[in-house]
């Protein structure tokens, strides 16, 4: 076990792509065996030490390399059982050295180039342009907050590329108009509602196509998952398109597990083409989860808070990764998911301020619910002061079955189901009514989160988990049925478009 970091052992170490010159590989050889040892290295040739409170990020089986990902736990990794949760540590020792702000620098994914090779003749180079004698005074000789500022000017250039310019700075919208009707309705000050819909494991869409028709009055977007749990499914950007034909507003949901940097900045450009301007950021499931054989367990080359950076970058500045310019940017209103409840308030709290630093634009929470705890995690995000960069939909599951509650509190990450809500779920299937009484646990939490409205809630995302039929019907006797969704209600039905089946009482 390595002597400084946390983790229970080692990821093998990085191999370079091209041979180096005698001495480079002799400097590599002396920087992993005094690393190794210490922080368990494994030679990634863009050392982030520094900013991760000297616990290597590098242990994260999923190579997130800017916080943990929405399955954080203080007990352990939920890829990896035997070891913890590497980012937890982080944010704990972070806390204790007071040193938390440092994690909001939003970080470069690996420069391949470098992968494998040293780092120490880069430093050595950065400390001659600074100054051998200022670099020896400001990191000996200098309060505290000097030594620091020292540090950062001989690592900065270093951890942040010309091609990155990664910062822990917000950076607004450089557009003023909306660019999608989620967005526009959201600027008005309306409580939304958005609703998920899974893509088939099949080439037949007309169940999907038909969840889409009786949904869309009630909805302001319906998203569309990218292979959830790690199982193929039709493509979140089909799917997109083919609301967009039956005249839906689609939030593209897009999983960094699958993704390359290249991979990305087509898709979205593609996206656009297709008419789609809703697109959220996620992390994915990790591959553990899906049926075997299983790919790759680890997500190697962009996080989400990267892809965030990418995409508004491309956006505002009119610009690929690469530099290029973009003569006609895509315009798209960018989203990500926030996890109240996969670790400790203050930890999320600002792992969603580095997502809203990226350049998310709204928040689609997991499961809530527990209300009490959802309000600790709002006041956490209000001492950031945040509230008013984003806008937060709060996630809502209806229960069908105790099985399916059970199942989602122990097995599912990020995802608190108290224990009142399990005992009532289990009493109502033993009753033979357990259905109606998960749709009446739903809409118990939505009237208690509707009076968070005006204090940093902006609206609903209900995930029925292949239960959309239920979604219409939760909506009206929500109360959330506004007009201008009547409208299209009515409009529907006139076409003779069929409607959900009530739950029986």
């Amino acid at each position: 076990m390595p002597g400084f970091t946390p983790g229970r052992r080692w990821q093998p170490p990085y191999l370079p792509f091209k041979r180096e010159p005698f001495s480079r590989r002799a400097l590599a050889t002396i920087e992993k065996a005094i690393k190794g040892p210490l922080f368990g290295c494994r030679m990634c040739g863009n050392c982030l030490l520094q900013e991760t409170a000297f616990i290597c990020p590098m242990e994260c089986p999923k190579g997130e390399r800017n916080g943990p990902c929405g399955g954080s736990t203080k007990a352990h990794c939920y890829v990896d059982e035997t070891r913890p949760c590497i980012w937890y540590k982080i944010y704990e020792r972070s806390f204790k050295m007071g040193r938390e702000e440092n994690l909001l620098e939003v970080l470069p994914p690996l420069d391949w180039d470098k992968v494998g090779t040293e780092q120490w003749s880069g430093v050595l180079n950065r400390v001659k342009e600074i100054g051998t004698g200022k670099v020896v005074s400001g990191l000996l000789l200098k309060p505290a907050e000097v030594r620091y500022r020292t540090w950062d000017e001989i690592f900065r250039t270093i951890r942040e590329p010309d091609w990155w310019q990664g910062d822990n700075q917000y950076h607004a919208p450089k557009y003023t108009e909306p660019v999608s009707e989620l967005e526009r309705r959201l600027k008005a000050g309306e409580f939304v509602v958005t609703a998920e819909v899974a893509p088939p494991v099949s080439c037949k869409t007309d169940k999907m196509c038909q969840h889409i028709e009786n949904i869309k009055p009630y909805v302001a977007a319906i998203n569309f998952t990218d292979n959830p749990s790690a199982t193929p499914r039709t493509a979140s950007w089909a799917c997109s398109k083919m609301a967009l034909e039956r005249g839906a507003e689609p939030v593209m949901q897009i999983a960094a597990r699958d993704r390359t940097r290249v991979g990305l900045q087509s898709e979205v450009m593609g996206a656009y083409d297709l008419g789609i301007r809703n697109i959220l950021c996620i992390s994915g499931d990790s591959m553990k989860m899906a049926p075997s054989p299983r790919g790759r367990m680890d997500v190697i080359d962009i996080d989400s808070i990267q892809m965030l950076w990418i995409l508004r970058r491309m956006r505002d500045e009119g610009r690929y990764m690469d530099g290029r310019e973009i003569k006609t940017p895509p315009q798209y209103f960018l989203g990500a998911a926030a996890s109240p409840f996969a670790s400790e308030p203050k930890f999320q709290a600002l792992r969603e301020h580095k997502k809203i630093n990226a350049g998310a634009q709204f928040f689609q929470t997991n499961l809530v619910y527990d209300i009490d705890h959802m309000e600790i995690w709002l006041n956490e995000l209000t001492k950031r002061n945040i509230l008013d960069k984003v806008y937060i939909l709060i996630g809502i599951t209806p229960l069908k079955t105790f099985k399916m509650a059970k199942y989602m509190n122990d097995e599912v990450p990020g995802v608190s189901i108290p224990f009142i809500h399990l005992a009532r779920m289990a009493h109502a299937e033993k009753a033979g009514n357990a259905q109606q009484e998960g749709v009446t646990i739903a809409l118990e939490l939505i009237e208690k989160i509707k009076k968070f409205e005006g204090q940093g809630v902006h609206g609903l995302h209900i995930m029925a988990v292949g239960w959309e039929d239920i979604v219409p019907r939760i909506i009206s006797e929500a109360n959330l049925f506004t007009a201008e969704s009547a409208v299209a209600a009515a409009l529907s039905e006139s076409k003779g478009e069929s409607k959900a089946e009530p739950v029986p009482a």
